[in-house]
């Protein structure tokens, strides 16, 4: 008997519920799908391209080893697949099961033929309600309900051997899919902070498990090595949540951790219950929101995307993540608090630059996130909450952060750097203060006010 094993944001081997299930049955034919169609509008972003190179890369040469290889395809995933099981004569298609509303169409029209398996969570979101069925919308009730699940089932090995077929079917290359950016090469320096794959992801796990026991202290420091920077092995699935809680299973002091690694359960089980909350406000009077238009809106996105709004913290975080593809989450928050309340520009553009930018750009993650800070939630921060910039910046001991990323101001001493205007140093080639904190407040508030 020969099986398909669809392969989507779960490119591993280890603990990997659908590939052991399809081993058990007989020959394996591991295929990834490069679906531009059925995702529509969130159609994988330019930065994750360039990790999903790197890592169907390294998922291959691991299937090698244990006798088997990886098929390439292009095209929508349902009929892709369907024609490849007709080609090969395979009767059942192997999956692990996704929250994502695009991929859960597709599973839909793949039918009874496909197998679908849990494993990409702590436990899966359907078990995870409320007495009456339902997702949890608010994540402080989502977590004391996920607790009589934990800790989750122990990880399993992946297998040594994954039976191949007869014969392979065609397989498109890597090369073909021109996933890198080649002029001008924008992710020129990802390299030097990033390796995709299952063996640098379970490296990563492993190395980080030593030091949970600082995570909480450090974690908001961006210019500390704080954070797992495990985040985009997560989000390509290269290793399994239940791998990660294993890690530090037993550590000193990582409940925060394990509360941040349970976030991501929640936001499936948000966008579950609510599949266009990419695109739409948990709360219906951030519809009609009156967030700025026009050229000179337009002009202030710009500015904030080249990181160049003259509050140091938030261009340092915009220059890191184009530069690596990722940015310190403290700084996402603050970067984000400031495109929504002090430039009053609509959550949903900064969204969509996050997703083409980010390396771990995660549907769930990014929506709730950014919903979260711009008040329109379902379990969100209150509107009139606006983060000061500079005052985060200080309390953070960004300097060193900012004089990385931001290098007009590498001479800047403390405290002035995080906010040297006010200090009169403002080097000359160092954009001034788009807009003023006070004045930006006041103008979000008065915002808020007319959309109640």
């Amino acid at each position: 008997m020969t099986s398909l094993l669809w392969l989507r944001q779960d490119l591993r081997l280890s603990d990997h519920p659908a590939l052991l299930a399809a081993v058990e049955e007989g020959a394996v034919i591991p295929v990834y799908v490069l679906d531009d169609e059925t995702p529509g509008e969130w159609r994988i972003g330019g930065a994750q391209r360039w990790w999903l190179h790197g890592s169907l890369a390294a998922l291959d040469e691991r299937l090698r080893e244990r006798g088997s290889r990886l098929i390439l395809r292009r095209g929508a995933c349902a009929q892709v697949l369907r024609d490849l099981a007709a080609e090969t004569g395979a009767t059942v298609i192997h999956a692990l099961r996704h929250y994502e509303p695009w991929w859960r169409d597709a599973e839909r029209a793949l039918g009874d033929r496909l197998c679908l398996h849990d494993g990409n969570h702590l436990a899966p979101p359907e078990r995870v309600t409320t007495a009456a069925g339902a997702p949890f919308r608010i994540y402080g009730s989502f977590w004391k309900a996920l607790a009589a699940h934990l800790p989750p089932e122990a990880p399993h090995a992946a297998p040594e051997h994954v039976p191949a077929p007869e014969t392979w079917p065609a397989s498109d290359t890597l090369e073909e899919w021109r996933l890198l950016p080649t002029r001008p090469n924008w992710a020129a320096a990802f390299g030097e902070d990033w390796t995709p794959g299952e063996e640098e992801a379970l490296r990563k796990a492993e190395s980080f498990a030593l030091q949970v026991d600082v995570y909480e202290k450090e974690r908001n420091l961006p210019a500390r090595q704080g954070t797992s920077r495990l985040s985009p092995h997560l989000h390509f699935g290269e290793i399994s949540p239940r791998r990660i809680w294993a890690a530090v299973e037993g550590r000193a002091d990582a409940d925060k951790f394990r509360k941040e690694l349970a976030w991501r359960d929640f936001t499936q089980g948000l966008v579950l219950a609510l599949p266009d909350y990419g695109t739409r406000p948990g709360r219906a009077r951030f519809e009609h929101f009156p967030f700025r238009t026009g050229r000179a809106a337009e002009a202030d996105l710009a500015a904030w995307k080249q990181g160049r709004t003259g509050y140091p913290i938030v261009d340092a975080g915009m220059r890191q993540l184009w530069v690596s593809g990722w940015m310190h989450n403290r700084v996402r928050m603050i970067a984000a608090s400031f495109l929504v309340k002090h430039l009053l520009i609509e959550w949903r553009e900064g969204e969509r630059w996050f997703w083409d930018t980010l390396i771990d750009a995660d549907y769930g993650n990014n929506a709730v996130n950014w919903q979260w800070i711009a008040g329109s939630g379902v379990d969100a921060n209150m509107w009139g909450r606006i983060m000061a910039p500079l005052a985060q910046s200080e309390k953070f001991g960004a300097g060193d952060y900012i004089r990385r990323w931001v290098p007009e101001l590498a001479n800047v001493p403390d405290p002035a750097i995080h906010d040297p205007d006010e200090a009169g140093c403002r080097p000359a080639d160092y954009p001034p203060k788009i807009i003023g904190h006070r004045e930006a407040r006041a103008r979000a508030l008065e915002a808020g006010r007319k959309a109640r």
